[in-house]
């Protein structure tokens, strides 16, 4: 638990000596020693008399053995995150660490571009300790699919895979099995899906006469649910992914290239023109987190990681995630680990971090937090609770941090948490302005990643192949199939894998416009109706009847019934669910 003694916010001032901070100066220039390479945070700050004073002879760093142990920083809007990760990032390419970062804003180019000595620069490296000189790092730029400035970054349909993009399209399961039913007939049937277009053919083809006989053995694919999916994929083409998927593909490898000079890469991946899409950016991160964790060897332990993550406005990641794909988030952070790859989080609360995620975070530094609101309140008590005991009243500190300034803890060389340590942090020797908009330009025109990846190439897949069958006549496109029943069973006994299917086309029918279970076609609203009018249904051989099947079958006596049944069906739901109508 952390601590909440009666200490000033720069820690307890012991009694006695020349010193009064010696016990915590003598605490963390311990705690934070190390034998091998590390990332310079900043130096210690004590609190004199109510003024923060710097001691640049005790510094705060992290073992670069142990960025693969993963980490956090966090603080509110214009506390210093975003220049925290650009000393972190400068000083990782320094080392010969590959460096990712995803740029949520638009301000991280300035990482190219060598720094300006300024008088708040030139005062911080001299109250820090560090030895300031202006220095550009070596810097790629992507752009997803070529949205924004930056060489062009795509993927296959097929590598996302059906769980990513589900997430993508926010679909519901039984619309989520329905695509990997999909994925599923397009692998075992040499349909290669490489880009939208593919994957809408496909999905077209499934819900023709002929599509459903392949998939015979496997209970089908509901119209309906074809329909919300296809719906789905139209409206993310024209939100701009259609640039996103294709090919040439991204080859991992890209990311861990070190320069002449023995310096780690920095790509930077441009994502301010999608900001306000963080379905489509966060899943492509953790795509390509997926596939380092599949192209990379088992490492174990190393001095040093062979490439660092670095997620801007990391909340973007979690918003709206689905249960499993928060499971494949925490198990990717926890297994990559062992490939040599570390991830450091950048969020405004710990809070914005689910409970499995933020355990595994073994780094943490923490600019400043605001307590305005009871939430912000509740988030300050949380975070507190998050660090080791210590001598600081961390409530207090927490809310009267400087901007640059951030109270750390991190993992030692041994494994084992480090005192925690008000820091004043390190300025960065790049730019801390983005880039200009035509040296940004001229970078990316000359990157060599250009040549690869900057022309998009469409080979033969699953549209055309589709569309050659349908050209000879072998295939039925799928507006053949309308206003008829689909005939699942071919001949043969209905199967509880046809009721499945029923079922789901009735749960989507009721979201789209059609009937659910237990509805007509007169229950339904003419608002939700719109223009949709009941397919014909098959008719039975006529029989002789008697009266009362004469009677029965009178259109409005059944429609009299069915009402009936209907709204006794209702009133019985709402007695189960204590909804039930109070009668006056």
């Amino acid at each position: 638990m952390a601590g909440t003694g009666t200490a000033p916010p720069g820690g307890a001032a012991p009694s006695g000596g020349t010193d009064p901070y010696a016990a915590q100066v003598e605490a963390v220039r311990a705690g934070y020693g190390t034998a091998g390479p590390a990332l310079e945070l900043g130096a210690l700050l004590v609190d004199a008399g109510g003024t923060p004073t710097p001691r640049p002879d005790v510094p705060v760093r992290i073992p670069l053995s142990m960025l693969t142990r993963h980490g956090l920083v966090a603080g509110a809007t214009g506390t210093g995150k975003t220049k925290t990760l650009q000393v972190m990032a400068e000083q990782l390419s320094a080392a010969g660490v590959p460096v990712f970062l995803a740029d949520i804003k638009g301000d991280l180019s300035g990482i190219a571009v060598t720094g300006t000595a300024s008088d708040g620069v030139v005062s911080r490296a001299r109250a820090t300790g560090q030895d300031w000189q202006a220095t550009a790092s070596p810097t790629e730029f992507l752009a997803l699919g070529g949205l924004g400035t930056g060489v062009p970054v795509r993927a296959s349909i097929s590598s996302f895979g059906p769980d990513l993009l589900a997430r993508v399209l926010d679909l519901n399961a039984t619309q989520t099995s329905s695509l990997a039913l999909v994925f599923h007939h397009a692998d075992t049937a040499g349909l290669p899906l490489l880009d939208l277009a593919d994957l809408r053919a496909v999905v077209q083809h499934l819900v023709s006469d002929e599509g459903k006989a392949d998939l015979v053995d496997l209970g089908g694919l509901s119209k309906a649910t074809a329909g919300v999916i296809l719906r789905e994929l139209v409206a993310f083409a024209a939100a701009g992914a259609d640039a996103f998927f294709g090919e040439p593909e991204l080859d991992p490898a890209e990311l861990l290239r070190v320069d002449a000079e023995g310096r780690g890469i920095v790509t930077c991946l441009e994502l301010a023109e999608v900001q306000d899409r963080p379905a489509l950016f966060s899943t492509f991160l953790l795509w390509l987190l997926a596939e380092l964790f599949e192209s990379l060897p088992e490492v174990g332990d190393l001095d040093r990681p062979k490439l660092v993550f670095f997620f801007d406005e990391a909340h973007l990641l979690f918003t709206g995630a689905s249960k499993t794909f928060l499971e494949k988030i925490t198990q990717t952070v926890r297994l990559i680990r062992s490939k040599g790859v570390g991830i450091v989080f950048v969020t405004q609360t710990p809070e914005d971090v689910p409970g499995d995620v933020l355990a595994q975070l073994g780094s943490r530094v923490q600019h400043a937090l605001r307590a305005y609101t009871p939430d912000d309140a509740k988030a300050l008590r949380a975070t507190v609770s998050t660090f080791p005991t210590s001598g600081y009243d961390l409530g207090a500190l927490l809310t009267s941090l400087g901007t640059g300034e951030a109270v750390v803890t991190v993992l030692s060389e041994r494994g084992a948490p480090t005192p925690v340590a008000w820091t004043m942090l390190r300025a960065p020797q790049g730019s801390m302005s983005p880039m200009p908009a035509d040296a940004l330009g001229s970078a990316v025109a000359a990157s060599p990643l250009m040549a690869r990846y900057g022309v998009e190439v469409d080979r033969e897949s699953a549209y055309e192949m589709l569309s050659a069958r349908l050209g000879s006549g072998t295939a039925v496109p799928a507006d053949r199939t309308r206003g008829r029943t689909p005939d699942r069973t071919r001949g043969r006994a209905p199967s509880s894998a046809d009721q499945d299917v029923d079922e789901d086309e009735d749960r989507d029918r009721g979201a789209d416009g059609l009937p659910g279970p237990g509805e007509s076609w007169d229950d339904v609203e003419p608002a939700r109706r719109g223009t949709r009018t009941p397919a014909p249904r098959r008719r039975a051989p006529r029989e002789e009847r008697g009266a009362v099947q004469e009677v029965l079958a009178s259109p409005a006596v059944r429609g009299f019934l069915r009402s009936a049944g209907t709204a006794l069906g209702r009133e019985i739901t709402r007695g189960i669910f204590g909804t039930a109508r109070r009668r006056r």
